[in-house]
């Protein structure tokens, strides 16, 4: 009877927990959120003293003086958010370490009038994560020692599916209420498999994230936040409907509060797919673009964004050890013995200087206009 009365209680605690944690927003929801917001623009952040998401975040390596001297530099040029990567080895190394962090790092943030989107998980580059001091930069390769979370083994291991449930509810949990965080942007790119870096294009893969992506959405909707949860789609040309699309693809559309897509391709391609993802009725955030090189720059893209209400977030802030200065390509041919022609991504050298003035200029003027705003910019 003890036991049935103990159980009881228990039940009565976490019920009404359970029974707040909401619904995916509907569109009017989403809209009325976003219409709060100022215009989102800003950059993919990682100061540029460390390679990876575990280097940023680290006690050994986590640098708030840096970040400070970084997101002041941002507040200057008119930037409102910065996209930010967590990782779950993080949170099992030291979980009431990394909150304390992250709040630090949301206090920095909001002294420079900038709300971070955090992302949970990411498919991209290093399959193998491993704690502690990280590898120093491949010379000349593009983002040489970013890594994956949860790592291969993690993703294909059932068994470790709680502790990334429990990562998820916790991190979302903890700051679910918090008005200095934006959203919260589950996976980065779940169903890429790396062809240019660390090749892994099976079946079983693209199932294990098929199978996990869904489950992400429901721990975090559990935590109830009051920011958007969002997953950005990134491959194919048309996303106006589901037919066609992957299950993974299929998740990411139909379980976004906000719709969220990567473009790094030319202007005119860059907004047939915004428009494709318009149809959906859900603000639109595009949380990668800008490779000089593929055709995607601020000259000709971000004006775009800005007239279509579209939330703009570009690959690289300040050049440092993730060298994304360098192109894709360098996987193949390192840039040892000359530099690229232009840089690929990346908007500042290491002391604050941009890497050119008039892309600065752009990201001002057309931040400081009204929302859809787009100024002309000499």
């Amino acid at each position: 009877m003890k036991k049935l009365i103990l159980i009881g209680a228990l039940l009565a605690l976490t019920l009404p927990e359970l029974a707040q944690a909401r619904e995916r927003w509907t569109p009017a929801e989403a809209n009325a959120w976003y219409g709060k917001q100022k215009w989102l623009v800003g950059s993919n952040y990682i100061p540029a003293d460390a390679i990876n998401q575990l280097e940023m975040w680290q006690a050994d390596s986590f640098d708030p003086a840096t970040i400070d001297k970084e997101l002041g530099w941002a507040q200057a040029m008119g930037m409102t958010t910065m996209r930010v990567f967590l990782h779950d080895a993080l949170w099992q190394q030291d979980a009431p370490g990394l909150k304390k962090r992250i709040d630090a790092f949301l206090a920095i943030s909001a002294r420079h009038g900038i709300k971070p989107l955090l992302v949970l998980f990411d498919s991209c580059w290093d399959p193998s994560p491993k704690l502690g001091p990280q590898h120093p930069p491949i010379p000349g390769v593009h983002n040489s020692g970013w890594v994956q979370g949860p790592g291969a083994k993690a993703l294909a291991d059932p068994a470790q599916y709680p502790r990334l449930e429990s990562y998820v509810k916790d991190i979302v949990g903890s700051f679910a209420k918090d008005d200095r965080v934006l959203g919260w942007d589950l996976w980065n790119e779940p169903d890429n498999n790396n062809g240019g870096s660390y090749p892994d294009n099976s079946q079983a893969r693209f199932d294990q994230v098929a199978t996990l992506l869904p489950r992400v959405f429901e721990w975090a909707r559990s935590a109830d936040p009051s920011q958007p949860l969002t997953s950005g789609i990134w491959h194919h040309d048309h996303w106006e409907t589901l037919t066609g699309l992957n299950a993974v693809e299929k998740t990411q559309l139909t379980q976004s509060d906000v719709i969220s897509f990567h473009d790094y391709s030319w202007p005119e391609i860059f907004e047939a797919r915004a428009r494709s993802l318009e149809s959906y009725g859900r603000p639109v955030i595009c949380t990668e673009y800008m490779a000089r090189g593929a055709g995607s720059t601020f000259d000709t893209v971000l004006p775009i964004g800005k007239r279509r209400n579209i939330g703009m977030i570009n690959w690289g802030f300040v050049n440092g050890k993730t060298q994304t200065d360098m192109p894709w390509d360098s996987w193949q041919r390192p840039y040892t013995l000359r530099p690229p022609v232009v840089w690929f991504h990346d908007i500042l050298h290491a002391d604050g200087t941009p890497y050119r003035a008039r892309e600065v200029e752009i990201i001002k003027r057309l931040s400081s206009a009204p929302k859809m705003v787009v100024p002309t910019v000499e």
